[in-house]
């Protein structure tokens, strides 16, 4: 329980932030701040003795709430009393630099409160010393460092490089830049930056001989006093699944908010996701032997290091025909399984997770040599380890650093490879719920060759395991927590404790100032030509010619058709997804409304959620049809399955919850603030005609109707 102590301290902050910025106080923020004081509450205090499980609070609060004040007052004077780390999670970088730049000082400077922050950013955010000395170093010639995956992202012309580097190097000895990708005055070319950067996998640590200079390491070490630390979900969930404690605090001394929580599930599965593409794999593995037999020169005189460097080139060897078996199996498996051609990509997903008995098989083969290769290449960086830390060695440091880097990517890869041939060695049938794998041909890409995935279909058994269970205390909270006006969908991807504090806090908006209609229409989606004809029809119709309007749809080959079928009934007002940078697009949507046009946005999914155009740059949000999942997302197919499996109905359980929830998102895009008014048009009468369609319509927000 709280003392009254922290409930003053919560009160006093509120009333003088309020104060201070002339607020009205909110109801929905109120009831915010209660909630997770009362929550975070059953924190046991520094040396008692408290419950087994951690708190957990749930809360969906509409946009305008203000949950930012909410969860900061809320939580700062708990985290503090309780000895905890407040680490503040945001899906988007834009929702992190406001956090940290803007309203925590704003929170420090007018609540009375006492504490400090910071920002927390991946290594791959920072150069690293070491890799940029060498390539300046090399120069023109071939760099020393091998990259991590030169399949994905190709190396860059040198003479584009070298001068970013040089660039780099004089402006960190200058103290004008620190380091950070983002703080850079130009853009950086992906493969540029991608080749002065690093991972955990090729990070001396400590041992660097750059540690004193190490960006990443000062930024790391300004974590450690910090009462708040600011980061995005993928590297608290990068953090927990290197065990916790790698870069953030340990998920024991940590009260955790993730923001925009709604995602948290999805990053969670694309974090313990593995996968493998074959023919790259394949040749990574020759160039790594070759790499290897060339390392001998620098490395022989170490203890042990002789006898690995004649293995491992062999591991490697037997590894690449193991891969190429696997090839011929998947061959024969995509024949008979005749996967539909006439795109880029071919996919075979396996059935509720199956494995054939075929390909069991070779996967055992696979992973025993991915195994050996494992152990080898730990082994030698170990070795290599020790030699760094060994002035003594006799060996050149920069070159036994360089080998350490090179390997460590080595050992990374092949973990990675190990850990997607292990979910195929097994036939995947006691699996409960099962896990999702699919096998992708690219034909179109330049790539070419198998591409292997293997997914858990929810998120409740990995973050039970790593979050739920071990954190000193849990906030999560998002506008779109509910779907159908119930947690449970949350619950289920998201294995959320029951026993949670769940709330749904009141919004200042007033919904009267927005009309939900649906139009009078002779189809619906289900005729995708038909419905395609009638947004023709209607859009130029229902379009005010000087207002800001945002048209959503569910899919880019729909969009496309009805853009080129209007041709120029929108006066060429029409702003469409993919023909700009999204940031480029919303800015000439923007300046258009400002010099008194009308503009209109043509989006999909990313333009439905996180776009904010308030006021006059959007009165007008029209949805193409009730945005159900794409049907062939080998997750969505293999959780359906499952549900199916349990004489459930996997339409009812999960594309109507999971539509009605991307519905409320798309809707959310005409109120931004409390004087915003406007129209919102759903082109999809199945809301009024269909018995799912009536639970959506009772989900939305309680806008003034006109049903057509």
């Amino acid at each position: 329980m709280l003392s009254d102590a922290i409930k003053d301290s919560i009160r006093e902050a509120y009333s003088a932030i309020v104060e201070s910025r002339s607020l009205t106080p909110r109801w929905g923020q109120r009831q915010m701040i209660a909630e997770i004081a009362n929550a975070l509450g059953r924190i046991p205090g520094p040396g008692a003795v408290g419950s087994d499980l951690p708190p957990v609070c749930v809360i969906e609060a509409g946009t305008g709430t203000g949950k930012t004040i909410a969860y900061s007052v809320s939580a700062i004077p708990v985290a503090q009393a309780r000895d905890k780390r407040l680490v503040v999670a945001t899906a988007t970088v834009a929702l992190q630099e406001q956090f940290v730049n803007k309203d925590l000082p704003d929170i420090l400077s007018s609540s009375g409160m006492n504490f400090t922050y910071a920002l927390a950013k991946g290594r791959r955010r920072y150069v690293c010393l070491s890799k940029l000395d060498r390539h300046i170093a090399e120069g023109q010639g071939a760099s020393s460092v091998i990259p991590l995956y030169p399949d994905e992202v190709g190396a860059p012309a040198t003479a584009e490089a070298l001068p970013v580097y040089e660039g780099m190097l004089d402006a960190l000895g200058r103290g004008q830049w620190d380091g950070d990708r983002d703080n850079w005055p130009e853009s950086i070319a992906e493969p540029v930056w991608y080749g002065v950067t690093t991972d955990h996998s090729q990070c001396s640590g400590r041992r660097c001989s750059h540690i004193n200079q190490c960006s990443f390491f000062r930024a790391r070490d300004a974590l450690q006093n910090a009462d708040i630390i600011v980061t995005n979900h993928d590297l608290v969930l990068s953090d927990l699944a290197l065990g916790g404690g790698a870069i953030l605090p340990p998920p024991e001394e940590s009260i955790y908010i993730f923001d925009e929580g709604h995602h948290l599930p999805d990053k969670a599965l694309s974090h313990f996701a593995s996968f493998c593409r074959l023919h790259s794999t394949i040749a990574w593995l020759e160039d790594s032997s070759k790499s290897l037999l060339n390392a001998a020169p620098a490395l022989s005189g170490l203890i042990g290091v002789k006898a690995l460097l004649k293995t491992l080139p062999a591991e490697m060897s037997d590894t690449s025909a193991a891969l190429e078996v696997a090839e011929q199996t998947l061959t024969v498996l995509f024949d008979e399984a005749a996967p539909e051609s006439g795109s880029e990509e071919q996919q075979v997903r396996l059935e509720r997770g199956r494995v054939p008995e075929d390909l069991v098989i070779v996967a055992l083969a696979v992973a025993g040599h991915l195994r050996k290769l494992e152990s080898g290449l730990s082994r030698l960086e170990s070795v290599l380890e020790e030699a760094i830390d060994d002035d003594h060695a006799g060996l050149d440091k920069a070159d036994i650093e360089t080998w350490h880097i090179n390997i460590g990517g080595m050992l990374s890869r092949a973990e990675g490879a190990l850990a997607l041939w292990q979910d195929y060695a097994v036939s995947g049938e006691d699996e409960n719920p099962p896990r999702a794998r699919w096998i992708t041909l690219l034909t179109g890409t330049g790539q070419g060759g198998f591409e292997m995935r293997c997914s858990p279909v929810l998120a409740s058994d990995i973050l039970q395991e790593y979050l739920w269970s071990r954190a000193g205390g849990v906030v999560v909270t998002s506008a779109t927590m509910t779907a159908l006006n119930s947690f449970d969908r949350f619950m289920l991807h998201s294995g959320a404790p029951p026993d949670a504090i769940y709330k749904v806090v009141s919004s200042p908006f007033n919904y009267d100032q927005a009309v939900f209609a649906v139009p009078a229409m002779d189809c619906d989606p289900g005729d995708a030509a038909a419905h395609t004809r009638a947004l023709i029809e209607q859009l130029p119709e229902i379009l005010e010619e000087e207002e800001g309007s945002l048209v959503l749809f569910s899919s880019r080959r729909q969009m496309h058709e009805v853009y080129e079928g209007l041709g120029s009934e929108l006066d060429g007002r029409v702003l469409m997804q993919g023909d700009y940078s999204k940031q480029e697009l919303l800015r000439r949507h923007r300046a258009a409304v400002d010099a008194g046009r009308g503009s209109v946005i043509f989006g999909l999914a990313s333009f439905a959620e996180g776009v904010d155009l308030p006021g006059d740059y959007c009165r007008h949000v029209v949805i193409a049809k009730i945005p159900f999942a794409v049907p062939d997302s080998p997750l969505e197919a293999a959780l359906a399955e499952w549900v199916e499996d349990q004489g459930r109905n996997p339409f009812m359980e999960i594309s109507v919850p999971d539509a009605a929830l991307r519905l409320v998102q798309a809707s959310g895009r005409l109120l931004r603030t409390e004087e915003d008014s406007g129209r919102i048009t759903l082109m999809d009468r199945r809301i009024l005609t269909r018995r799912y369609g009536r639970a959506i319509l009772d989900s939305l927000p309680p806008f003034r109707r006109q049903l057509g």
